[in-house]
């Protein structure tokens, strides 16, 4: 759960959402270099008058500040573009399919798997949680691949849950997919994160991840 003054992710209980996290390392480490490069070299032009105006006009000081931002773009490009393939499609065999329609202003959700179950998600108004809690969470099995299509019947929202590294776009007339893989037990929480009117902050998400066996007594 996030807390007040909170500078960190939400603790990650999936697979997706830990490559995120690892992504976001490496950027940050590529990051602070560039930054104490950049620093540096700004620091020696602006203390060393005499040999900034050289500095450049030198044709090899040119094609180093030409080459370097390519090479660190590639490096930068790679585990990128690893992870939206990683996001958009995982050939597994999953378990259920999870059926996500946005509304004005709750979320309904249909459930295929052993049985078809069909339920609406309204926040609850009187949950200990403020502004995120719901009537009825959405159940899956733990450490099970699930697959998820996301699609909205008015207007533009977004499945958002940051413990899962999710944010999908719900948009009207049109299915978005993913696969995901919980970890662990647990319930998370999450918000829309797509402006969709005046209710915007009034239709929370909350997933409970459970044991197999579990899931199982409630589908039956």
């Amino acid at each position: 759960m996030a807390f007040w003054g909170g500078l960190r992710f939400q603790d990650i209980i999936s697979t997706v959402g830990e490559e995120i996290l690892y992504f976001h390392d490496y950027l940050m480490v590529v990051i602070s270099i560039i930054l104490c490069v950049v620093g540096y070299c700004l620091r020696f032009v602006v203390l060393n008058s005499v040999y900034s105006s050289r500095l450049v006009a030198d044709h090899f000081v040119e094609r180093v500040w030409t080459i370097l931002p390519i090479v660190v773009l590639i490096f930068l490009v790679y585990p990128s573009i690893y992870l939206l393939y990683l996001i958009d499609e995982a050939r597994v065999r999953f378990l259920c399919t999870l059926k996500v329609i946005g509304h004005q202003w709750y979320w309904s959700y249909q459930i295929e798997g052993l049985e078809r179950i069909e339920y609406d998600s309204y926040m609850d108004r009187e949950a200990v949680v403020r502004l995120l809690d719901v009537d009825n969470r959405v159940v899956v099995p733990s450490q099970e691949y699930i697959r998820a299509l996301i699609t909205s019947a008015d207007v533009l929202h977004a499945w958002a849950i940051p413990s899962l590294g999710v944010k999908m776009d719900a948009i009207p007339g049109r299915l978005n997919q993913f696969i995901f893989i919980i970890l662990i037990n647990r319930v998370v929480h999450g918000q829309c994160s797509e402006i969709c009117g005046v209710n915007h902050s009034f239709i929370p998400i909350v997933l409970e991840a459970v044991s197999l066996k579990d899931f199982c007594r409630k589908s039956l």
